[in-house]
């Protein structure tokens, strides 16, 4: 069958799935079925999600965040899914489970999977140069589409450029070219040799993409990623600034500045936001739910088929410091047995990540961005390596599953990595 054709098909099927993650779309010959591992339909041992609630309360306090959501999934064993906190210092409404939010670089998955998904019905080659498709860099002739989703482009990050303009104009549309040239501005590595963290990249990606189809990214990103998937709370929304979802968004929040670091007591919210800020690399909202089923679709390549080449086959490491298990390819981190990404965008911090064999899954959000993206990473890791020793549900058995890391070691990193001494103070 035709992967496009497929899609549509899956989209429909998919409306019955629940988050067993059990996702069956089927063509009228049943030529495609995605059924991951069964997931335990319960909770994890008390005292393990006590561990768990402890880790993300201890984050929040680092961070001057008032509210997190978080998901993990342990198939042989159960799950815990929870809102913690208040929506903010003046607003004690209590964060629930349902709240949308921005997923910062999760995004960049959902670009990578939009142009393997091109890829594999024949529209682009994914060695096809940038600059066919985007205008202004003939510099960049060397830079293929696959650099741009793989981090390996050799371009610098515009973040550090236009943090502060994202912060002081949230309400200002950017051009996905105009926000990356900040990026392209800065000395360029070689391409193709090593991995450099790029939102100019994605961007770049995203712009391509659009004018290789005619499409918005907003539609690629539903036609290819979450329809298909049925992710009723995930989308990139358009450009005018608004709250994550109309009436049901979790509050996102920043620390203004102050001599010696941030006045943790006065946090200012910058939920409404234009999602132009982060495009195609930092722009998709989304639910814990949602973000949990999208990680481990996404982290198995469920959405391929089995397609060449292996997204994830060859990555690069993080960098020349970095540990062993710790890689990049796909526009995902590989972090041990786990894929999946993390990030900041303004007003929040997530990630989310999941073992392609066993299903197992964690994602996190914490409603406060000024921390910045390894916090979240190290938080997601925490909790990985505390729910990663779940025991078996009684008629399951646990797999051989275990991380190159412990979580005594991410909680240390989260509170050297501290901007607060202690959470707001509610008024």
């Amino acid at each position: 069958m035709h992967l496009h054709t497929s899609r549509r098909w899956r989209a429909a099927a998919a409306g019955i799935a629940a988050f067993a993650l059990v996702l069956v779309g089927c063509s009228p010959d049943d030529s495609f079925s995605y059924t991951p591992p069964e997931q335990v339909d319960q909770a994890l041992p008390e005292d393990m999600t006590a561990q768990l609630q402890a880790a993300v309360e201890h984050a929040m306090v680092k961070t001057g965040s008032t509210g997190a959501i978080v998901g993990v999934w342990v198939p042989w064993s159960g799950t815990w899914v929870t809102g913690l906190g208040t929506q903010s210092v003046e607003d004690q409404t209590e964060v629930s489970t349902d709240m949308t939010f921005r997923i910062a670089d999760t995004t960049r998955m959902m670009t990578c999977d939009v142009l393997y998904g091109l890829a594999d019905e024949g529209e682009v080659a994914l060695d096809a140069s940038i600059a066919e498709y985007a205008s202004g860099v003939p510099q960049l002739e060397e830079v293929t589409l696959l650099d741009l989703c793989n981090g390996s482009s050799g371009l610098a990050s515009s973040e550090g450029t236009v943090r502060g303009m994202w912060l002081n104009t949230p309400a200002r549309e950017w051009g996905p070219l105009e926000l990356a040239s900040f990026g392209i501005g800065k000395k360029q590595l070689e391409p193709g040799t090593a991995f450099r963290d790029s939102d100019s990249g994605y961007l770049l990606l995203g712009l391509a993409l659009e004018r290789i189809t005619g499409k918005s990214a907003s539609q690629l990103i539903s036609e290819y990623v979450t329809e298909p998937l049925d992710l009723v709370g995930t989308s990139l929304p358009g450009p005018t600034a608004a709250p994550p979802a109309e009436g049901n968004s979790l509050a996102g929040n920043y620390l203004p500045k102050i001599e010696g670091g941030y006045d943790c007591t006065a946090p200012v919210d910058i939920t409404t936001l234009s999602s132009s800020t982060g495009f195609t690399d930092s722009g998709a909202v989304s639910t814990i739910d949602d973000l949990g089923r999208y990680v481990q679709a996404t982290a198995s390549q469920a959405l391929r088929e089995g397609a060449e080449p292996d997204r994830f086959g060859s990555p690069l490491p993080v960098s020349e410091k970095s540990p062993s298990w710790y890689q990049a390819a796909g526009g995902a981190y590989l972090v041990g047995p786990l894929i999946g990404q993390r990030g900041w965008t303004p007003g929040y911090m997530s990630a989310a990540y999941s073992d392609p064999t066993t299903g197992f899954t964690v994602a996190v959000v914490l409603n406060n961005s000024t921390a910045g993206g390894s916090v979240p990473a190290y938080l997601a890791w925490e909790l990985a390596a505390i729910a990663s020793k779940a025991p078996a549900a009684e008629g399951q058995t646990a797999p051989e599953f275990g991380l190159p890391f412990t979580a005594e070691q991410y909680h240390q990193n989260i509170a050297d990595l501290s901007i607060c001494a202690t959470p707001p103070a509610a008024e």
